[in-house]
């Protein structure tokens, strides 16, 4: 069976329907994982992603119609129809569901609490509740995030080394994004403080 850490090492995202009847029935007799995806958009958008989440999936050995079976639900930009999707997949009893944007991933996740949730493309798993902290997620949801106070600070270190002289830094930022939110008020707090770098931060236009 894949793991989750195999499974989050191999993926990236998107591939059209499986349509292959022979890996159904497979699946029914526990001969292959069986993996739910659900995605926001439409397969077509997802298309030059294609290639690489197949290529990932060989690289761990697997093939989809062979030795593994996806099953995709999409909800076509209509994000209202996620959290009807994610029921579907957990009726399914799929081993793990990937969701590969935030509306997506918050709709897995009101829908199963034991299933492996696997995200990508979610700016700040803690700031919506995915996830406790980046060190321990807790809970059945695992993945990366791409934004969040930890990794704002982490950034804000290696530009100190980059160029050790620095001591005023740019942020811009949108008071709607929450994820925007939590960072700049941790950084304010005293990430900054202890580099002795000063934030300046911009909103609109406007310096703060």
């Amino acid at each position: 069976m894949i793991t989750r850490r195999r499974f989050l090492t191999g993926l990236v995202i998107a591939v059209p329907p499986l349509s292959a009847r022979a890996s159904a029935q497979e699946y029914k007799a526990g001969k292959v994982p069986h993996i739910g995806f659900l995605g926001a958009s439409s397969p077509g958008s997802a298309t030059p992603l294609v290639e690489a989440f197949r290529q990932g999936l060989r690289e761990l050995g697997y093939t989809e119609g062979r030795n593994i079976l996806v099953e995709y639900r999409w909800a076509e930009g209509k994000l209202e129809r996620l959290p009807e999707l994610a029921a579907e997949l957990v009726g399914r009893k799929v081993d793990v569901i990937m969701a590969p944007a935030p509306q997506a991933a918050l709709a897995a996740h009101h829908a199963t609490r034991t299933i492996p949730i696997v995200i990508i493309g979610v700016g700040d798993p803690v700031a919506l509740g995915l996830a406790a902290s980046l060190a321990h997620p807790g809970a059945n949801v695992t993945g990366s995030a791409s934004f969040g106070p930890e990794l704002v600070g982490k950034l804000l270190e290696l530009l100190k080394e980059l160029v050790p002289g620095i001591k005023r830094v740019g942020i811009l930022w949108m008071p709607v994004q929450v994820n925007h939110v939590r960072s700049l008020k941790a950084l304010e707090e005293g990430l900054a403080r202890s580099l002795a770098t000063e934030v300046v931060a911009a909103r609109r236009g406007h310096l703060r």
